[in-house]
Order: structure tokens, then C-alpha cells, then sequence
């Protein structure tokens, strides 16, 4: 029974871990987006010509392109919680868990 429990414990460990890995990733990613996006734009702000508009698509297209993909990642973390719950992964890997047991007796 003690090892059921500790097999519990460092199942919902490892869960945790992998989720905060998952979190510190997003905050990196988005730091790494704004170092980058605000060197670009000064960049190109100090670099244009005067009869250049600095309001443009090209001065902009990285900018928004990365942040849709930033976006998608901070949706990957964060929203499967919010809409299915917290301990989501929990049952669905005890589902599959059960589904791979029934299946090996077959």
C-alpha cells in the first residue's frame, strides 16, 4: 500500500514538474520575444531614411507573425487547464491506463 501511495505521489511530482517546465518555457519564450521584437524596432527606427515611413507592414510583419506563434504557445499552456480542469491529464492518463490493461488481456 505504501508503494501504491509513493507511485501516486511522485506521479502527481512528475505531472507538476513537467507542467512548470512547461510554464517556464512560455516565459522565456516571451521574454526572448520582447528583447528581440524591441531591438528590431529600434533598429529599424534609427536605421530609416527620412522619407521613410516607419509605420509600415515590413517594420511590422516579424512583430506580428511571432506573436500569433506566442499566442498559440501560451494557449497550449495555460488554456487546457482553464477549460478542462486542473486534473484533466490525471484522468485521461488514468483512463488510458485502464483502457492498455483491459486490452493486454485480450
Amino acid at each position: 500500500m505504501n508503494n501504491v501511495n509513493f507511485s501516486q505521489d511522485e506521479l502527481k511530482y512528475q505531472q507538476a514538474l513537467k507542467r512548470v517546465k512547461r510554464i517556464k518555457g512560455f516565459y522565456t519564450h516571451l521574454m526572448v520575444y520582447i528583447v528581440i521584437n524591441a531591438g528590431l524596432l529600434i533598429a529599424a527606427y534609427v536605421n530609416k531614411n527620412h522619407e521613410e515611413n516607419f509605420w509600415r507592414w515590413q517594420t511590422f510583419n516579424t512583430v506580428i507573425f511571432w506573436g500569433i506563434g506566442l499566442v498559440a504557445h501560451g494557449m497550449s499552456v495555460f488554456l487546457p487547464t482553464a477549460i478542462m480542469g486542473k486534473d484533466w491529464e490525471e484522468r485521461k492518463i488514468k483512463e488510458l491506463m485502464d483502457k492498455e490493461k483491459q486490452n493486454k488481456w485480450e
